[in-house]
C-alpha cells in the first residue's frame, strides 16, 4: 500500500468551514468506494492550500478511471467551496501495511477483517492478499460504502471482545460468531451481493472462540446446514473450516488452538 497527499488550492475567497466540508466529504467518497483506507485524514492549512495524507492500497488508487458516481460528484463540488480539483502525489509505499493482492481474478475471495487491518476487508482466497474494492462493480448505490460500514462495525465488536473489561464484549462476541447475529446477516448479504457483481465465490468469515475442547472443535458442523466442513490442512494457516454450500470458512476455537 502506498501514503499519498492530495493539495486543494484555493481559485477566490471561501471560508475554513466551506473548505472542510468539500474535502472530507470528496474523502468520505473516496474511503467509501475503497479508494483510501483508514478513518482518520489529517488536513493541514497553509495560507490557501490544504493538504491531506492518506493510505491508498495501489499506486494508480486515486486515478479517474476507478472513481465512483459520487466521487466525481464530490470532485465537482470542490468549486463550490471555491477549490481547484486537487493535485496528488505519491509519497511512497507504506512498509507497514500489507501488500495489495495483484490484479488477477481469484479463484475464489473472502469477506474478513479484524480490528487491526486497515486494508480492505475483501481478500483473495487463493493467496490472502487484499483486494482493492475499486476493482469490482459497485456493490450497492453506487459504491462500496455498506462493505466499509460492516467492516467498522466488524471492528468495533472486536475491539470490544478483545478488550474483554466491560459487559457489552458478551455481546459483542455474539455478533462476530453466531449466524443468527445482525452483523453475520448483514455481512452475509454482503458477501452474496459481491459474489453476484463480481461472480467468484465469495466467502464470510466467521470467528470462534469457546468451545468445550480441541477434540470436540475439530468435530462441529457447518452453523447454518448442519454439514460436515472440516478441511483436511488449514487454509492460510487460519481456516479449518470451509462449507462450500454455505460460503462460511471459520477457525478452530483460538482457545485451544494457543495451547495445542
Amino acid at each position: 500500500m502506498f501514503v499519498c497527499e492530495l493539495m486543494f488550492e484555493c481559485f477566490e475567497n471561501t471560508t475554513i468551514t466551506k473548505v472542510e466540508g468539500a474535502i472530507n466529504g470528496l474523502m468520505d467518497a473516496l474511503r467509501f468506494n475503497g479508494q483510501v483506507l483508514g478513518r482518520e485524514f489529517p488536513l493541514a492549512m497553509d495560507d490557501a492550500t490544504f493538504t491531506v495524507r492518506g493510505v491508498c492500497p495501489e499506486e494508480q488508487s486515486l486515478h479517474p478511471r476507478n472513481h465512483s458516481d459520487f466521487v466525481n460528484f464530490c470532485l465537482k463540488r470542490l468549486s463550490e467551496a471555491g477549490l481547484l480539483a486537487p493535485k496528488v502525489r505519491l509519497l511512497g509505499q507504506d512498509i507497514n501495511s500489507e501488500h495489495t493482492a495483484p490484479p488477477q481474478q481469484p479463484s475464489w475471495q473472502v469477506l474478513y477483517t479484524t480490528y487491526v487491518h486497515t486494508c480492505s476487508p475483501l481478500r483473495s482466497g487463493d493467496d490472502f492478499m487484499p483486494i482493492p474494492l475499486y476493482r469490482n462493480p459497485p456493490t450497492l448505490n453506487g459504491d462500496h460504502k455498506s462493505v466499509i460500514k460492516w467492516q467498522s462495525e466488524w471492528q468495533a465488536c472486536d475491539e470490544l471482545q478483545m478488550a474483554g473489561g466491560c459487559k457489552a464484549e458478551h455481546a459483542a462476541l455474539r455478533e462476530l460468531t453466531d449466524t443468527n447475529s445482525d452483523l453475520f446477516r448483514r455481512g452475509w448479504n454482503i458477501r452474496g451481493r459481491i459474489e453476484f457483481v463480481t461472480n467468484i465465490p465469495t466467502y464470510y468469515y466467521l470467528y470462534r472462540v469457546g468451545g468445550e475442547s480441541l477434540a470436540a472443535e475439530k468435530l462441529r458442523k457447518c452453523p447454518r446446514c448442519g454439514g460436515d466442513w472440516a478441511v483436511e490442512e488449514p487454509i492460510h494457516d487460519m481456516f479449518h473450516f470451509k462449507c462450500d454450500d454455505c460460503r462460511i470458512v471459520s477457525n478452530i476455537s483460538w482457545d485451544h488452538l494457543k495451547n495445542h
